[in-house]
């Protein structure tokens, strides 16, 4: 069994960070937070040899999830015809409100109202496991009263969504947000991971728990 990969497209307006993850050799992709044109990120992954078995969202902002729908439908078109089991987008309970409201998930500000849902609705702690591979809810709130991180303890991986950046933290001043509970989440749940776990945030570059415990500004 080949070890857990994962892979980056950046894209809308916001250039969000939409993750997938595999194992090395492997066919069956998770993708994380499909930010824009979901048809296309079908697409990609499909022309490079990858099949969407399931669908993470760490929340549901207008930039992480107008891919969403367009993505579940692909994915569930191609299911569909080979016989397979339904692929179930998966999200934190207490984002269910802001995923179906266009003016608390600030689509509608953003000029695309979008209202959507996941098929699972899952609690801190709680463990998914897609395609060989494991990961555990981290429910984060803060920057969203549902945030959430996802944490693939056997590679090492957190995806983090906006939660927390390299050297910064989301924004707060959005439906739902609080900054004095968003800097507890970051270090009751995730300072607490490993230092040289990988972080791979909803916008900008990857870093480690170990420097931002050292030098995020927002987090001493």
């Amino acid at each position: 069994m080949g070890e857990i990969k994962i892979g980056r497209m950046v894209l809308g307006v916001c250039q969000t960070n939409c993750y997938f993850l595999y194992r090395d050799g492997g066919e069956e992709a998770i993708v994380v937070d499909p930010a824009d044109k979901g048809s296309n990120i079908y697409a990609a992954l499909k022309k490079n040899g990858f099949r969407v078995v399931g669908i993470l969202l760490t929340h549901g902002h207008f930039d992480h999830i107008w891919g969403l729908d367009e993505l579940r439908d692909a994915a569930n078109a191609a299911t569909e015809a080979d016989g397979l089991e339904p692929v179930k987008v998966y999200a934190c309970q207490a984002e269910r409100e802001l995923l179906k409201d266009a003016g608390m998930n600030v689509s509608r500000q953003a000029g695309r109202a979008c209202e959507t849902y996941a098929d699972v609705y899952v609690k801190d702690g709680q463990e998914i496991e897609l395609a060989d591979m494991k990961c555990r809810v981290l429910a984060t709130p803060g920057h969203t009263a549902g945030g959430c991180c996802y944490y693939f303890e056997e590679a090492g991986i957190l995806v983090s969504g906006d939660t927390l950046f390299a050297e910064s933290v989301g924004r707060t001043d959005f439906p739902t947000g609080s900054m004095g509970t968003l800097v507890r989440s970051i270090k009751e749940k995730l300072f607490v991971l490993p230092d040289d776990t990988r972080v791979y945030p909803g916008h900008g570059d990857s870093t480690t728990i170990g420097h931002e415990k050292a030098c995020n500004p927002f987090c001493g």
